[in-house]
């Protein structure tokens, strides 16, 4: 599903006593987070101050919060940004666009579920697929034939042992 905005981290807690926030980033990489120009917050666009990384964590200052109680009322808030501000290679998505995406098998053409949820591991991430049965499917290009966000569909080759019940 083609969003206009998306998810990108969330303020998880304070850095020191001058405004700076911690924030869990849900990029690809940590690093991807310094490239969004303008980011949301509420809904609200807002221009960093400060932007950098610190063991995998974003340390983030915005303008108008500029001690740790102001930042501490930010805590648990989630940030996003405009999708055309993200620039991805090509083939390559978010996760939040993955979620809701009907899946269909290479072979058969048959509908095996709706993607519930992305599973990020250091490998390769894992789509929790759910139908009449559940499936995890590895998000790699040789399980992932096609996958089209204007028709909302992906296309994947099964193989054994993706369903959950399967030995």
């Amino acid at each position: 599903m083609k969003l206009e905005q998306v998810e990108v981290g969330q303020i998880v807690n304070t850095h020191g006593v001058r405004g700076e926030m911690k924030v869990q980033p849900w990029c690809d990489t940590p690093e991807q987070f310094l490239t969004f120009p303008t980011l949301y917050l509420d809904g609200t666009p807002v221009k960093p101050a400060a932007v950098r990384i610190h063991k995998s964590i974003v340390l983030l200052t915005l303008p108008g919060v500029e001690d740790m109680d102001a930042a501490l009322h930010l805590k648990g808030k989630v940030l996003s940004v405009r999708r055309e501000d993200i620039h991805l290679p090509e083939g390559r998505y978010l996760n939040a666009e993955l979620i809701g995406l009907s899946v269909l098998d290479a072979e058969t053409g048959r509908a095996v579920g709706t993607i519930r949820d992305v599973l990020v591991y250091p490998a390769n991430n894992v789509l929790v697929v759910k139908g009449e049965k559940e499936y995890l499917i590895p998000a790699v290009p040789a399980v992932i034939e096609n996958t089209d966000l204007d028709a909302n569909t992906m296309t994947v080759h099964l193989l054994k042992g993706m369903a959950a019940d399967e030995n």
